[in-house]
């Protein structure tokens, strides 16, 4: 099938902003977000929320329930991304599923190593259960890292013995901070976004030291047994499709409920650019499907 004209004009604006390793970390953190954040949906509000000492906003698209929510969690490698950036997409995620969003700025690396983005999950977590939202009433996603993020969260919450989410929701996830996926080399040349080379940079600012393949920073390896429903999104042009693709093989086999999307020709975390691109917001209304289905219907 033709790629669309928007999806072409997406690709060519991406190759134009290739990663090179001669790049600052704050060039790199320089060239996302603020003023090229896509614009809010109509009649989506927001609101800044102090969850447990992690900030964050409350963010609710048309029609949102005030009783399940949605914690989203912003990509970027662990070292870059906001709140703001990712405002619009987690307003239509909040419309599409009729639940409202916790979105939170968790502590970045390298100023703030592993494992303190998992800690901010958690406090973010734990905050929600605290307004007295039932934990069959939550669901948790994110995009990239922000994927990688809400499956250690689901670790996480299985070490310490606290109830579950309803469902889980790992868009474009980075799941093996190892790099070990075959798909890193053969989709290298359709990849505009996401290398190895840069992979290994970001894994390096994040573990500082830590072993690539503890569960709670690369999900993939760790004990996947008892997880909630997951709807696991990639597109199929991603270097990191086997993140995804395996981790869906991996909890089938621990007997996990998981629903497994591989969206075609699409780039690493396409779900942004809603805006503009049909197949973003018909992923979004997958998610929102999925949400009404499983996350206390």
């Amino acid at each position: 099938m033709a790629k669309s004209e928007a999806l072409e004009k997406i690709l060519a604006a991406k190759r134009a902003d290739t990663y090179t390793p001669e790049k600052t970390l704050e060039e790199l953190r320089a060239q996302r977000g603020g003023s090229n954040a896509p614009p809010l949906p109509d009649g989506a509000v927001y609101a800044a929320v102090d969850a447990n000492g992690v900030p964050g906003e409350w963010i609710e698209g048309q029609g949102a329930a005030q009783d399940k929510v949605f914690l989203f969690f912003h990509g970027g490698g662990y070292y870059r991304g906001t709140v703001v950036d990712t405002r619009a997409t987690a307003a239509r995620i909040s419309a599409a599923s009729g639940m409202r969003c916790l979105s939170i700025d968790y502590r970045l690396a390298p100023e703030h190593p592993f494992p303190a983005a998992v800690d901010d999950a958690y406090a973010a977590y734990r905050f929600i259960l605290e307004q007295g939202v039932a934990p069959a009433r939550i669901a948790v996603g994110g995009i990239s890292a922000g994927g990688g993020l809400t499956l250690a969260l689901l670790l996480k919450l299985k070490e310490t013995g606290d109830p579950l989410p309803g469902a889980a929701v790992p868009m474009s996830a980075w799941t093996d901070l190892a790099q070990t996926g075959e798909s890193l080399q053969s989709k290298a040349d359709v990849d505009p976004i996401i290398s190895k080379l840069y992979l290994d940079r970001m894994a390096g600012y994040y573990l500082n030291g830590a072993d690539a393949e503890t569960p709670l920073a690369s999900p993939l390896y760790g004990d996947l047994s008892g997880l909630p429903p997951l709807l696991i999104q990639i597109g199929d042009a991603e270097t990191l499709l086997d993140d995804s693709s395996r981790l869906a093989e991996r909890a089938r086999a621990a007997g996990v409920d998981v629903t497994y999307e591989p969206w075609e020709d699409m780039f690493h975390g396409w779900h942004s650019s809603a805006h503009i691109l049909p197949e973003a917001q018909q992923a979004i209304d997958s998610i929102g499907k999925f949400c009404r289905s499983v996350v206390g219907p």
